[in-house]
């Protein structure tokens, strides 16, 4: 499976002291000592591999998202500088959709204005209303970054042809309904909410084996959803999930079995695996190979690339017997790990996402039934 989506590290730094990232605060920490920047030469060099990979493998179109760290530290001029650089660099025939994903709380709008005018999306970070965000996202001293994210998201929502989205990650200790309710003020097109990144060795906040504590938050939100008499905004794990009920390929890597098609090019020019395995283990990212000595080929056939394109053969035994494998897909690879055993586990969410599933299911179900026998009035999914 040929990699369609691209994240760039543009800066290693960030302006917040988020306690549960996993650049800085989990296992992987060594972005602190990594370069500050990208500088000119590697973005080229980033360039001209997208451009060959994607035209070896007749790719019509590529996803490339400017990360970090925080990459508007990088500034709007130079992201949508490189992101016309980016587009020169691949062939006419093919498409780039880019975005920047942000905390935004440097978001001006003049930025929006240059992003914009280069065709830069923008995908924002907040965990719901001032207090569920400050509960985690503050800048070092301890200052909430409420207000400066707030104006970002209220700029975006006059112009929805910039915005992305937001991600928001999952704190059982915020009321999940209102939680989503603050993040709908905003108008997003897309809401995205992450489990936080834990693992058998370093279990979630608040969780319990057998416990479904996560799965019980995601539901109350699925209901509150799909129970919504119009569409309010798109949910991308609540949309997998139902996808991946009906058969469909998944379209992202936390859940189904779709083969991961996503590469990280560090600041400094090497290439990476998801940037969500620094949680695991130092070292869980590396490949050894760079944008200067190796093509993307050779990132596709390395062979932890290749564990995670492995579909249901690279499951655990008791992941392989469960009946709703084929949707979970075993959960998200990092959230299996266990030092013992490595990644040959079921996800440490899995009573969660069973919870979900089945809920998800159950719903669907029912309102088939109904439409088929003319007595339901729901008569599709938020």
């Amino acid at each position: 499976m040929p990699f369609r989506e691209y994240v760039v590290k543009l800066r290693s730094r960030c302006n917040l002291a988020c306690d549960y990232c996993y650049m800085y605060e989990l296992a992987d920490q060594s972005a602190r000592s990594a370069p500050a920047v990208m500088n000119s030469a590697v973005f080229d060099r980033v360039c001209e591999r997208i451009a060959e990979h994607a035209d070896t493998h007749g790719l019509a179109e590529v996803r490339v998202v400017f990360h970090g760290g925080e990459p508007m530290l990088a500034g709007s001029a130079l992201l949508a500088q490189w992101a016309g650089r980016l587009r020169e660099a691949l062939p006419e025939r093919m498409a780039a959709q880019i975005a920047v994903q942000t905390n935004g709380v440097l978001l001006t709008g003049a930025d929006l204005d240059r992003l914009a005018a280069a065709g830069v999306r923008v995908g924002v970070s907040l965990d719901g209303g001032r207090v569920a965000n400050d509960r985690h996202r503050r800048y070092r001293s301890g200052r909430s970054s409420f207000p400066a994210a707030d104006r970002a998201l209220r700029m975006l929502r006059a112009r929805p042809e910039l915005f992305a989205g937001i991600l928001c990650v999952v704190d059982v200790e915020n009321d999940p309904v209102h939680t989503y309710e603050a993040l709908l003020e905003y108008d997003p097109p897309m809401v995205d909410f992450l489990l936080p990144h834990a693992h058998w060795d370093r279990p979630p906040p608040g969780w319990r084996p057998g416990t479904t504590r996560y799965g019980d938050w995601l539901v109350a939100v699925f209901d509150r959803q799909y129970g919504a008499p119009v569409q309010e905004t798109r949910v991308r794990l609540f949309e997998e999930l139902i996808r991946l009920s009906f058969g469909a390929p998944s379209r992202t890597e936390t859940v189904g079995l779709s083969p991961v098609a996503t590469v990280v090019f560090n600041v400094d020019g090497a290439y990476e695996q998801v940037d969500t395995l620094r949680s695991t283990y130092p070292g869980a990212v590396g490949t050894d190979l760079t944008v200067f000595a190796d093509p993307l080929d050779a990132a596709m056939h390395h062979p932890q690339v290749r564990a995670r394109q492995a579909g249901a053969a690279g499951l655990a035994d008791a992941c392989r017997r469960c009946a709703v494998h084929l949707v979970c897909g075993g959960g998200y690879y990092p959230h299996r790990y266990r030092a013992a055993s490595g990644f040959a586990n079921p996800s440490v969410y899995c009573s969660d996402l069973e919870r979900l599933i089945r809920h998800i299911v159950a719903r669907l179900r029912s309102d088939l039934t109904g439409l088929r026998d003319g007595t339901n009035a729901h008569a599709s999914p938020g």
